[in-house]
């Protein structure tokens, strides 16, 4: 094919999109990423930074309904949905509870891991390939309960964990082993996990820098545009845009939490909802931070970017429309203020960007039930960076017509009830 007609369009320059571009040029073919922001950064900018490659339990986990209506009246908990949003998240919710069971949630369980088992090893090559390692802290990560009824409910998840080969330390009634970790805690944390083999990235924005960088200086080209809608053909796929229309043999559709608009003019409709996420960054915090550290019992992380430390997580699901509440970022830092004594909040940078969730936790990935041509590449959560190398070796695998590396069918679009309905 010519330059104007290439292999592959990428709709995406996110961290799935560059990296599924990238183990595609890999293959030999010619590759073309659409991305309608000049930076293309959206939630890949301000993530928490971490390969979370542990994290094998979705959030739609045995119990997880019982304890939901008691975040659910703190709007500034751990799980938030906007009184204006709680009508339109109804459809996604009634899916949630249903991932939640035990049936639904122990394949759950065994899709998650053999993907993030897949998307560690793409990535050890991927950073070789790249010559990424420093960018990355191999630094581990330290999960800390308030109380010991908080540690013993985290034990199933330890106990999925372990069933899938992956390292960990409990820390029972130890005070000193946590502070020997992790120095200057508050004293309050008795209870902990640590992961030794979970890693970051140095910046989360500079490891998408570098994806692009590679992309370009390999051949790829990068098209400044806003794909409308696709339209499948027998021998290619066209892209209408908000400028000309673009067409390529194949389409990966990685538009993160956008992805919703564009799989409807293709008449699929996924149970996409939005993750918004919050954080603040801390240029001078003052705070020497040896681990990447995790607050589950209050939905947040505080982790090393850069010189300064970024706190933020948690879950509200309010879609893409809704104004920011900053209260939540605010709430946020002012409880890591309390667990990590001394550190400085002057100077912090907030910010809130949308992460893309199925009700099952697991990503979409497959061929577009419209058309063998569009593969389907989104629905990662607050997984996308973790997931993404994984996901462009599947991606690869069904352009090229490759036997997947794991089976795909636990990650289809249209695994859920209704999922093309007009809900």
């Amino acid at each position: 094919m010519n330059a104007s007609q290439p292999d592959i369009l990428v709709i995406g320059g996110g961290v799935i999109g560059l990296s599924a571009a990238l183990e595609l040029q890999r293959r030999g073919l010619a590759v073309q990423v659409i991305e309608r922001e000049p930076e293309g950064l959206g939630a890949s900018k301000g993530n928490a930074g971490a390969f979370a490659f542990s994290e094998v339990e979705p959030l739609a986990a045995p119990g997880i309904m019982k304890r939901a209506p008691k975040w659910l009246l703190d709007p500034l908990g751990p799980l938030s949905i906007p009184p204006a949003y709680a009508l339109s998240i109804a459809p996604w919710m009634l899916r949630f509870w249903r991932a939640s069971w035990r049936d639904r949630h122990a394949a759950s369980v065994r899709a998650q891991a053999a993907l993030m088992a897949l998307s560690k090893s793409a990535l050890e090559a991927l950073v070789a390939d790249i010559g990424a390692e420093a960018l990355l802290r191999r630094e581990g990560q330290l999960q800390l309960y308030d109380s010991a009824a908080s540690f013993r409910a985290s034990q199933p998840g330890w106990a999925a964990r372990r069933e899938h080969g992956i390292p960990f330390e409990l820390i029972e009634n130890a005070p000193a082993r946590i502070a020997e970790l992790q120095p200057g805690l508050d004293g309050r944390f008795r209870f902990a996990a640590y992961t030794p083999d979970w890693f970051n990235v140095t910046d989360p924005a500079e490891w998408l820098a570098h994806l692009r960088t590679q992309f370009t200086e390999r051949g790829g080209k990068l098209v400044l545009a806003e794909a409308r809608a696709l339209a499948p053909a027998d021998d290619h796929v066209q892209v209408a845009t908000d400028k000309a229309p673009l067409r390529a043999g194949h389409v990966v559709l990685a538009t993160g939490a956008w992805s919703k608009q564009l799989a409807r003019s293709l008449s699929e409709r996924p149970p996409l909802e939005t993750e918004r996420g919050y954080n603040t960054t801390l240029p001078d915090p003052r705070f020497d931070q040896k681990t990447h550290l995790s607050f589950p019992d209050h939905g947040f992380v505080a982790s090393r970017i850069g010189q300064g430390i970024r706190v933020g997580g948690a879950v509200e699901l309010g879609g893409l429309n809704l104004p920011p509440n900053w209260r939540r970022a605010e709430a946020l830092l002012k409880k890591a203020m309390a667990f990590m004594p001394g550190l400085n909040p002057k100077g912090g940078k907030q910010w809130m960007g949308f992460r893309p969730s199925m009700p099952d936790t697991l990503p979409v990935i497959g061929r577009s039930r419209a058309s063998t041509r569009v593969i389907h590449a989104f629905g990662h959560g607050h997984l996308g960076l973790t997931q993404a190398a994984g996901t462009a070796l599947l991606v690869a695998d069904m352009v090229t017509g490759a036997p997947p590396a794991i089976d795909l069918a636990p990650y289809r679009v249209d695994r859920f009830a209704f999922a093309t309905s007009t809900t």
